[in-house]
């Protein structure tokens, strides 16, 4: 529920009324001092307020050094021992982080603000001095808990299962400049004397030059929010991305770069606008799915292609994999030519016929579907394409299961090794352009 108007009201006089208090007893402590140090007869008459001035700047100084020095490390001490002893992780984070290091620093800070008006009511141009001094150096202490904070919650997000999937990086910099900015204002305000309303609404005359000079900070940061609401980038992808040279892991997602170490072990940065703007590959679905795909060809020389004859077939069935696509195919092919009359089927051009690049093709793919490093659940087809005038291509798609990038390429290797060696087997010719040994030489008369 909402608290009510009056309620803050009176919680506000209420504090005004206490710092009014602290001063009145404070004006009446340094007045006291002055009238002791009026009656000692040692300190000559003209200077007596200087003296009582210098007894009390001395004062307050030890006072805020025995803050900062004595009790500001005892408490970082009870707050480290209670950590210690607690079962949860996220305190250690804010310890570690320097949280509750930065928020003991506002002590001496508070001190000074508090008590330095009062003591010095007598000299208003110190006064204004301390706290001045001490309203700056609260400013700053809070800022660096704020900035603390943030990347303590950064180093809590990390370590959850969901913490690669949203980057907080670009987040968590555009809420440091945003306190930057509150700071600086409020900074200025103070050394200014003015309100920070006043500096804010004269922001609005800058506000071109603003946006001039944060053009990358603004058009990263909607970068961000897109790459990361979306789900199209997160620390730890594969990132491809030829108009940058970069081809490798994401490093870091910032507010104006994203960094990629190359698997060269170079490091390339682009800008984050970039990544919405031009065209990427993310291999990230790949390292979620279950296979990585292999695609590739090899050509057949088609001066090697023929129909089978019954030695070819009886040499075939020899071999693994394709004896029972033999069978269900020499079925369906004499039950089509017996539509046809003996005589025609004298010619093998009439009627159908095994091929052996076909029967090849069977043998792929019975291969594959063997394969113990195939992904069985994940497409899996073995084609012919188009010729080029090099060959008839044949096309091995299909899954690894092993997905490493090293095993991968292993496995892919054995598999074309075998194909090559194998297809003289189906007196079949790997396609190649002509070499030096290919061109035979008239010998010299």
């Amino acid at each position: 529920m909402p608290e009510n108007p009056e309620n803050l009201e009176a919680e506000s006089q209420t504090i005004t009324s206490q710092a009014e208090a602290i001063d009145s007893q404070m004006s009446n402590h340094a007045r006291n001092l002055s009238t002791w140090i009026e009656q000692q007869n040692w300190v000559p008459d003209s200077l007596t307020h200087a003296f009582a001035l210098l007894l009390l700047f001395l004062g307050i100084l030890a006072a805020s050094s025995l803050i900062y020095l004595v009790f500001r490390p005892l408490v970082l001490s009870g707050v480290s021992r209670f950590i210690n002893k607690s079962k949860t992780s996220w305190d250690n984070q804010l310890m570690g982080h320097g949280v509750f290091r930065w928020l003991t620093h506002l002590f001496p800070g508070i001190f000074l603000y508090l008590v330095g008006p009062g003591l010095f009511e007598s000299a208003p141009f110190l006064a204004k001095v301390i706290r001045t001094a001490s309203s700056l150096y609260i400013i700053i202490s809070c800022y660096f808990v704020f900035d603390s904070v943030i990347n303590a919650m950064q180093a809590i997000y990390s370590k959850n299962p969901g913490g690669k999937k949203i980057n907080l990086t670009t987040f968590a910099q555009v809420a440091k400049l945003l306190a930057a900015l509150i700071a600086i204002i409020l900074a200025l305000a103070v050394l200014l004397g003015k309100s920070p309303l006043v500096l804010l609404g004269g922001l609005g005359v800058f506000a071109s030059v603003l946006m001039l000079v944060f053009k990358d900070v603004i058009l990263g940061f909607i970068a961000g929010i897109q790459l990361s609401t979306n789900r199209m980038l997160a620390l730890g992808d594969w990132l491809e991305m030829p108009s940058h040279q970069a081809d490798g892991n994401v490093e870091m997602i910032g507010l104006t770069t994203v960094k990629v170490r190359n698997w060269d072990k170079t490091v390339t940065t682009i800008p984050t606008y970039a990544l919405i703007s031009d065209s990427f590959k993310n291999w990230r679905g790949m390292s979620e799915s279950d296979g990585r795909r292999i695609k590739r060809s090899f050509q057949i020389d088609t001066s090697s292609i023929r129909l089978c004859d019954e030695a070819m077939l009886t040499r075939f069935r020899e071999i693994e994999h394709i004896s029972t696509y033999l069978d269900s195919k020499e079925k369906e092919i004499a039950e089509s030519n017996s539509k046809l009359d003996a005589a025609s089927l004298k010619n093998q051009v009439n009627g159908r016929r095994l091929t052996n690049i076909g029967t090849f093709r069977a043998y792929i793919e019975g291969y594959l579907k063997a394969h113990p490093d195939i992904n069985q659940q994940l497409t899996l087809l073995v084609r012919q394409l188009s010729s080029s005038g090099r060959g008839i291509p044949i096309e091995i798609y299909c899954f690894s299961a092993n997905k490493e990038w090293n095993a991968y390429e292993g496995i892919q290797a054995d598999i074309f090794d075998h194909l090559h060696a194998v297809a003289p087997e189906f007196d079949l010719r790997i396609f190649q352009e002509p070499t030096g040994n290919d061109v035979q030489y008239p010998s010299s008369l």
